[in-house]
């Protein structure tokens, strides 16, 4: 088997639903819905529009919308099977995000060492909710992605020089990081996504059709 680092989406890809979204629905007032659709569209960038989503929120919900996402989130069929099939075959796995700290590592404690997480972060000391961003563009990425996946895929290069990138995703944040990947699995958006642009991919629904297509290695690349 080709060695292999696999950088895996987690909102909408290893959740079956986009948090951010439905964290909006729930706690944001209205008119966050334009917010969004612009994101989608391209027309304001990842980090700008998250942004300005959370500002929308009191830092006192912090406690309710990881609860709200813990309860309510559901994982990915396959997906710790999925986490198992990459240590067995000693696969890197890296869970690019470009969701919020404060709800991706309690959705992903003991499951993923927290090292293996790259996502943005947040700061609750204000009145409402500020995202950080420790995972900017480098001077190569011009697109203010908020946590940049080609970025930190640039990064892993230098130890991973040789190994098969594959991107796993499902909406316009896994775009650019679709774009440097030898294989990426797709659906959802993203599919649409990578039509647009000619990148060939793999649809899946579950874990267990991207063990499948890794195991035959049936992938489009």
């Amino acid at each position: 088997m080709t060695q292999k680092i696999i950088f895996c989406d987690f909102d909408g890809t290893v959740t079956e639903k986009d948090n951010i979204v439905a964290i909006m629905e729930a706690f944001a007032p209205g008119g966050w819905q334009p917010i969004v659709n612009d994101i989608l569209n391209e027309k304001v960038s990842i980090r700008e529009g998250v942004g300005k989503l959370f500002s929308r929120i009191s830092s006192d919900k912090k406690d309710e919308i990881i609860e709200f996402v813990q309860t309510r989130s559901k994982i990915r069929e396959g997906f710790h099977e999925f986490i198992d099939f990459t240590k067995k075959e000693n696969i890197p796995l890296y869970i690019v995000s470009g969701g919020i700290d404060f709800f991706v590592h309690p959705m992903l404690k003991d499951k993923v060492n927290p090292e293996q997480i790259i996502c943005n972060h947040s700061d609750f000391s204000g009145e409402q909710i500020k995202i950080t961003w420790p995972n900017k563009c480098d001077q190569y990425c011009k697109n203010d992605c908020g946590c940049c996946k080609p970025s930190f895929i640039r990064k892993t290069d230098p130890q991973f020089s040789g190994f098969q990138k594959i991107v796993i995703g499902d909406s316009i944040t896994d775009l650019q990081a679709s774009k440097l990947a030898d294989v990426v699995f797709a659906r959802d958006y993203l599919i649409e996504k990578c039509k647009e642009n000619q990148i060939p991919y793999t649809p899946f629904e579950t874990f267990f059709d991207v063990i499948h297509a890794l195991e035959k290695e049936e992938v489009r690349s």
